[in-house]
């Protein structure tokens, strides 16, 4: 069963609730639902990637390969790196990414910041929704926006083996990648 850290869009409930506040990688991924194994936890180090280079197998040997994404060293004050200068945006094509795993993991976690309302979904290997979360608008630095930039956004659920961000034709970035592999 997934863990929902915020909120479906067209809650009831006040905008804090939306978000999720950050937070280390959670005891239950570290126990990996149930005791098993302690899953490994990776970081992925965005700050090796070139300014425009176009991102997909680089971090392949990590177990994490990408799709339409792009490293950027942000110009516009709106998209701040979380860490380092480097971020992952959305490109070529604006508003969406997709990160698949060369095996299951168990909790997948980022910061991001983004011109529009951003989701975060989690598929299994049948391509079935494990559970998403979501920032509902906008959080650019500046913008006078009730959510921060550089909102984490975690999934959590068993035998996770894609993630997609999508952000309804809007631009974001995502910085500190991180992922927790399934214990076999």
């Amino acid at each position: 069963m997934i863990e929902k850290l915020s909120l479906e869009y067209g809650s009831d409930r006040p905008l804090e609730t939306w978000v999720s506040p950050p937070i280390e990688v959670p005891l239950d991924a570290q126990r990996e639902f149930n005791n098993a194994r302690q899953p490994q936890c990776i970081k992925l180090d965005l700050e090796n990637l070139k300014c425009f280079e176009v991102v997909a197998h680089q971090f392949e040997e990590r177990g994490v390969i990408f799709t339409n994404a792009i490293a950027l060293q942000p110009s516009n004050p709106a998209f701040p790196p979380h860490s380092g200068s480097i971020v992952l945006m959305g490109g070529p094509r604006n508003g969406w990414m997709e990160a698949t795993f060369k095996q299951p993991v168990c909790w997948v976690s980022c910061f991001v910041t983004s011109s529009r309302q951003t989701v975060l979904s989690a598929y299994d290997r049948q391509d079935r929704l494990l559970g998403k979360v979501e920032i509902p608008e906008s959080n650019l630095a500046g913008s006078g926006s009730t959510i921060e930039p550089n909102t984490q956004l975690c999934l959590q659920a068993p035998n996770i083996h894609r993630v997609t961000f999508y952000a309804f034709d809007g631009q974001f970035s995502l910085d500190d990648f991180q992922v927790c592999f399934q214990s076999e």
